[in-house]
């Protein structure tokens, strides 16, 4: 598997990440390790995690899943190396979470040591900022009239920016954390990051992870533009959109332990007439071309120019391999324009 170049970083990282926030809640450590050895085995190096997960995140569960890799970490310590492993600080609103506090740089260094313990490593490759504290178009914020920019005091944003990026350079020279990145944010939050690192001497964000899919492209071209012009890897989270993308929800089904079936934090805003219409109009795309609806969704975002790696994340090794093997796929001309047809009738069902 191909391994580019991480942002401004000196990271290489493998195109497709695996996500890993299923494990403690839909999966048990045991399956975690198993999709671990076996993403290995194909090839991939990076893996992607956060202290909020498992999700839906909870309170009982909160820290699992990078307790499961770090359990990991401790059965395999001589492939440490081989790994390149990110984590994430949670934002402001969970209430479990350092009493549903924003970000600031006393809560990053707790948080940065805590990841640490629970992960059993020295170091961190990659760590990043969940989503921001104020309020940003994310999570089906993204319709107009959702988000008043005017409630957002600009001054004091940048204030806690700086507050944060100092807390994360001191990280990173005592060597905890080796690159930091964010989630969750818009071309504001990158820039304004970059301006603060060139003025004040402090480290570059180096990537970005944000939700995009065939259902949800509200990235391009902007955020991606802003990503590729100034060295900021662009990583896709939730390709196949929450599973709606493997067609399992169609015709209102709602398979037995399947994420839509459980309590959402951010409620099911993906289930909506329109998403059922796009999903079924790209269905019909994927039989006519002998590929399942997962392959196509995400051999599209696979090879999408300005997509550094994509995060992909399996409740079984089965759905696992179907994630791996979409990246060997490339969409031909004919198909893509049959794909760019479906994304004009709906560019954004949700």
């Amino acid at each position: 598997m191909k391994k580019v170049k991480l942002g401004s970083s000196d990271l290489q990282v493998t195109e497709v990440c695996l996500g890993s926030m299923t494990w403690g809640e839909q999966n048990t450590q045991a399956e975690g390790h198993q999709q671990i050895d076996y993403a290995l085995d194909q090839g991939i190096n990076f893996i992607d995690t956060a202290e909020m997960y498992s999700v839906p995140p909870s309170k009982e569960t909160y820290g699992a899943t990078e307790a499961i890799i770090g359990n990991w970490i401790a059965a395999n310590q001589s492939k440490r190396q081989d790994i390149v492993l990110a984590s994430k600080i949670a934002g402001s609103g969970v209430a479990w979470v350092r009493d549903g506090a924003p970000i600031t740089g006393a809560s990053v260094k707790e948080a940065i040591e805590d990841s640490l313990l629970r992960l059993k490593t020295d170091y961190i490759d990659l760590y990043q900022l969940h989503w921001p504290n104020r309020m940003t178009p994310h999570f089906s914020m993204h319709w107009p009239g959702r988000v008043d920019p005017y409630r957002t005091d600009v001054k004091k944003e940048r204030e806690g920016m700086l507050d944060i990026l100092q807390a994360l350079d001191a990280a990173m020279k005592e060597g905890k954390i080796r690159n930091i990145g964010l989630s969750d944010d818009t071309p504001w939050g990158i820039s304004e990051y970059l301006q603060l690192a060139e003025k004040h001497d402090l480290p570059k964000m180096v990537s970005i992870q944000n939700e995009f899919s065939l259902l949800h492209l509200k990235d391009w071209p902007y955020l991606i533009e802003t990503c590729v012009f100034n060295e900021v890897a662009y990583l896709p989270w939730s390709p196949i959109a929450g599973g709606a993308l493997s067609g399992k929800y169609a015709n209102g089904a709602k398979p037995e332990g399947c994420r839509w079936t459980m309590q959402q934090r951010n409620g099911i805003f993906r289930d909506t007439s329109l998403s059922h219409q796009a999903v079924a109009a790209y269905q019909e795309v994927a039989n006519a071309n002998n590929l399942t609806l997962v392959q196509l969704s995400l051999a599209w975002v696979y090879q999408l120019t300005g997509v550094t790696s994509t995060i992909i994340g399996a409740t079984s090794v089965e759905q696992l391999k179907e994630d791996i093997n979409a990246y060997e796929i490339a969409l031909s001309g004919e198909i893509l324009e049959q794909v760019g047809a479906v994304i004009k009738r709906f560019p954004q069902p949700f």
